[in-house]
């Protein structure tokens, strides 16, 4: 099944990881990488060392706000899924994407603000295995996309 997937990036502190995620929204397909908050921007050395180009060749918006956003891509047939760690969040092995999605990753540490959860259709968690309760936010995303992508 073809899927049309956006990913929101919300309050990314790291620029590494904002080119990491030019990067993987390359290789997934994503159709519109979404940077919200205070989520660096292109152009900036440290988004293109990671991004190797990506940032040239995947459509971007920058949005201060997302919950506007976030209404915008219900009202065009989304579904808001959150990359979240929370007790009503699903297996994202288990869980079945919709054709349209729209994926939100948040903050390294504080992860996806209570605004956005509390707007969002859907949460998901990758579930582990280790002592580590989380992944890196580049990484996660990357776990996130290749399953919902499937």
């Amino acid at each position: 099944m073809n899927r049309e997937v956006v990913l929101l990036a919300h309050n990314i502190r790291s620029l590494w990881n904002v080119g990491s995620l030019f990067r993987t929204c390359d290789a997934f397909g994503v159709s519109k990488l979404l940077l919200t908050g205070y989520t660096a921007l292109p152009p900036r050395r440290e988004i293109s060392k990671t991004a190797l180009g990506a940032e040239e060749t995947i459509e971007w918006e920058h949005h201060k706000e997302p919950l506007e956003l976030i209404q915008q891509l219900k009202n065009d047939g989304y579904k808001i899924v959150s990359l979240e760690l929370t007790d009503d969040a699903q297996d994202l092995s288990k869980y079945d994407a919709p054709k349209k999605l729209c994926l939100i990753v948040g903050h390294e540490v504080t992860g996806v603000p209570k605004e956005l959860l509390e707007v969002s259709d859907d949460k998901v968690q990758i579930p582990m295995q280790g002592q580590k309760e989380s992944l890196n936010v580049s990484v996660a995303t990357g776990v996130a996309l290749f399953q919902m992508t499937r």
